[in-house]
């Protein structure tokens, strides 16, 4: 199965839900924040190996915290996959900290203060016309 074939790509989606599913409802550890996201899941095409990247919204502290938790219960969570999904083999899951939505917010902010500060520097645009003599 090459990487990027239409039957990989399903497998990621239904391996993310299914992680997303498992680790809401089934995973118990007080460590793992509620407030997270998988924002993308890579298996292997010889279904060995998944990366499973995970956005939390929070500190430093609290995003340690959900990362080492998860990390922790790596092996309950694909003991769930294996019972939930009908592979030849389960992946061995590893957990990636994805800042791109962190990032992405820090960005807006940074535009749209540069906006603003380009509307007080400019002023009010007036309708009049430049006449030079």
């Amino acid at each position: 199965m090459r990487k990027n074939s239409i039957k990989n790509v399903r497998i990621n989606s239904q391996v993310q839900r299914e992680l997303s599913h498992i680790i809401r409802s089934e995973v118990k550890d007080p460590r793992i924040s509620p407030v997270f996201s998988i924002t993308a899941v890579e298996v292997a095409p010889d279904l060995k190996t998944c990366k499973a990247y995970i956005s939390v919204l929070g500190d430093s502290a609290s995003v340690a915290d959900t990362m080492a938790g998860l990390r922790s219960a790596e092996g309950f969570i694909r003991g769930q996959l294996a019972r939930n999904l009908n592979l030849r083999n389960t992946p061995e899951i590893r957990f990636i900290q994805d800042d791109s939505i962190a990032y992405g917010v820090e960005m807006s902010h940074k535009i749209e203060e540069l906006a603003e500060s380009w509307e007080t520097a400019d002023g009010p645009k007036t309708g009049g016309t430049d006449e030079t003599d």
